[in-house]
């Protein structure tokens, strides 16, 4: 068997033990791809690969550990206090209003470009609200998967940014072709919390709150913890967040280089530790309170890395590359950007961005310069792979979701699947309506 069937194997035994609920994720992670590539005669080198893998996500665990951190001391500060009781002011126990303004807060959140960052923020504002309304967390798990995976094809994301690099094409142009499909997404995603919206109102019915009901449901108005809220601290708390989020964007600002994420929340929650809690044992109590969520998304990001590293190292994801990339009869020459727009979603589900951009997409794109398609043209088309790609067990901010939400991570791929295939087929319409691209 070659290399790139023993690659699918670990990806069908991984998905097998998930949605069967055999294993917990971080036990498919680690023991699928080490067995396998056993079986398939890499015993020797698992070791150094895995260690290649654990070291190529150390960056992305890093940035989540500190990122956690700081949104959680930002939570137990009360910085999000004064949004939530507005959300509760505004939605007043409508379970439609709650997934509408999810959906909206999750769209406009996403334009920062990180999935983590989003689902801190989101998650902190909206938790609250669904746990006194007793909504389902999917539907919110769900909204916001879904709302990031569009914002996330924005020219500073990380996928749009692979593609300028891999076939050397305008930003502008290429945001200009997909900018409709995106516009036309985010309907189809308020559509979806409407559809639910409807579901859940019929289910818990509207609560009428009063005004004191209101204030008495408000995070604010919780006992515990109560010591280390810092409501005179609000407007300090905000414009850093603000000052990170627009690190998080540009880069950097003025005179100051380009900061890696990783250090950008570190350093940001250094000064906020500092500034809301001059006390050490105040300083301890906020990483004990938040360190056990950390922990948990980081052995799973790490489980991750593992899982690439030997599908990397050993060559087997070059391999499910390149298959994928000439498995398609000629006769399919026409439809190239078709053909690439299908194949972009195993592409960047199976593979990770680098991978399938870097490594596949140039050679669809050469392939598709034969047929008479540009590269802009094969490099639109290959966005729209990215409705389903914030599925993939290899994104790791989604560990700090499925953790913050409870939902099991099977349920939540079938249900987001279901949702994320509407979002797909807007693309699809949307590149041959407005992008220039021939099916």
């Amino acid at each position: 068997m070659g290399l790139a069937g023993w690659g699918l194997i670990i990806v069908a035994v991984f998905m097998t033990l998930i949605m069967t609920k055999r294993t917990s994720p971080f036990t498919a992670l680690v023991l699928s791809p080490i067995v396998v590539a056993a079986v398939a005669g890499f015993a020797e080198v698992i070791g150094k690969h895995g260690l290649a893998g654990i070291k190529g996500v150390a960056p992305t665990a890093v940035m989540l550990l500190f990122a956690i951190l700081y949104f959680g001391l930002m939570i137990t500060a009360g910085l999000f206090d004064p949004l939530v009781h507005w959300i509760l002011r505004i939605v007043k126990g409508d379970p439609l209003k709650v997934l509408v303004g999810t959906a909206v807060l999750a769209s406009v959140v996403s334009v920062d470009g990180d999935g983590s960052t989003t689902t801190m923020i989101v998650c902190s504002a909206m938790i609250p609200v669904y746990r006194r309304l007793g909504m389902k967390m999917m539907d919110l798990a769900v909204l916001v998967i879904l709302s990031n995976s569009i914002m996330n094809l924005l020219p500073w994301g990380g996928p749009t940014a692979r593609i300028i690099a891999a076939l050397k094409v305008d930003e502008g142009e290429l945001l200009r072709r997909i900018l409709p499909g995106m516009i036309l997404a985010t309907v189809w995603v308020l559509v979806v919390a409407v559809i639910r919206g409807r579901a859940e109102r019929r289910r818990l019915g509207i609560v009428e709150l009063t005004d004191e009901e209101i204030n008495a449901l408000s995070p604010a108005a919780d006992t515990e913890d109560q010591d280390l809220k810092r409501p005179r601290l609000i407007w300090f708390n905000l414009a850093l967040t603000v000052v990170l989020m627009v690190f998080l964007v540009l880069g950097g600002i003025g005179p100051v280089p380009k900061v890696a994420s990783a250090v950008i929340f570190q350093v940001g929650f250094a000064v906020a530790l500092l500034i809301n809690y001059g006390k050490l044992a105040d300083q301890r109590r906020i990483v004990e309170i938040h360190g056990a969520n950390a922990m948990h998304v980081i052995i799973m990001v790490l489980a991750a890395g593992i899982f690439m590293g030997i599908l990397n190292g050993t060559g087997m994801s070059d391999a499910m590359g390149r298959t994928l990339a000439t498995s398609v009869p000629e006769s399919m020459g026409g439809h190239w950007g078709l053909v690439t727009a299908l194949a972009s979603v195993p592409g960047t589900f199976l593979l990770s961005n680098d991978a399938f951009y870097l490594g596949v997409l140039p050679i669809l794109a050469q392939a598709g310069q034969t047929y008479g398609f540009s590269a802009l043209d094969i490099g639109v088309a290959s966005t729209t792979g990215q409705a389903f790609h914030l599925l993939s067990p290899l994104v790791g901010f989604i560990y700090l979701l499925l953790h913050l939400t409870g939902v099991d991570m099977g349920a939540w791929q079938r249900k987001s699947a279901l949702w994320a295939t509407g979002t797909f087929v807007i693309f699809l319409g949307s590149i041959a309506v407005f992008g220039g691209v021939p099916l």
